[in-house]
This record gives structure tokens, sequence and C-alpha cells, in this order.
């Protein structure tokens, strides 16, 4: 399983940007979930969506701003993020797991690499 990560950037305070992550491989088992990692800060799970693509997670700090969805004729998983805050800045990685319901980096089978996402006031 390979994951490619894209679309991260600067953006201001209130913008919007979105991540897009093509996946290979024997994916169908797995979910897809973005994690992100801020300086200084432990690796956390904000999005997942199943691997058929009909649940998804998200965490509280991104519920409401952010949506996950999957193409699954693309293989790609999109992660829009709008409302855009400077605690939002981080390098975000997509990553293969089992279950959405438990994001965190120890249950992530397969990771991409990050794109960093930065928001500026």
């Amino acid at each position: 399983v390979q994951l490619q990560a894209s679309g991260g950037g600067l953006v201001q305070d209130g913008g919007s940007l979105r991540l897009s992550c093509v996946v290979s491989g024997f994916v169908d088992y797995y979910g897809i979930a973005y994690l992100r990692q801020a300086p200084g800060k432990e690796r956390e799970g904000c999005a997942c969506i199943n691997n058929v693509g009909l649940r998804t997670y998200y965490s509280d700090s991104v519920k409401g701003r952010f949506t996950i969805s999957r193409d699954k004729v693309a293989n790609t998983v999109h992660l829009q993020m709008n409302s855009l805050k400077p605690e939002d800045t981080a390098v975000y990685y997509c990553a293969a797991v089992i279950d959405c319901d438990h994001i965190a980096p120890a249950q992530v089978h397969y990771w991409g690499q990050g794109t960093q996402v930065t928001v500026w006031t």
C-alpha cells in the first residue's frame, strides 16, 4: 500500500485548502485517515473515512470545518479544510488504518509522506 499526499501550502486565517491523498495497492480493507503534527506537539488524528466511504470521523477540533471524502474510482481521498485557523498549522499525513474509530499513530498500518499546512494571521 502506498499513499501520496499533496495540496498543502500557505493560507490566510479563515481561508481554505484541499489536501489530496492518492492511494495505491491493496487498500480495500483500509480506512484512510489524515493525521497532523504541529510543532512541539504529538501527532493526532483529525479525520478518517472508512473503506467503503460511507462512514466518517472527525476530531472535535476540526468538526464542522473539515470534510473528508473518498473517490474510489480515482483512488483518492480528499480533505477539504475550510475556516482555517493558525492552530491548524501542522504537517498533515494521510495514512491507512483498519478502524476509523481509533485514529492514533499506533493504529496506522501505512503512512504517506507529510504535506505542510501553514495558516497565517
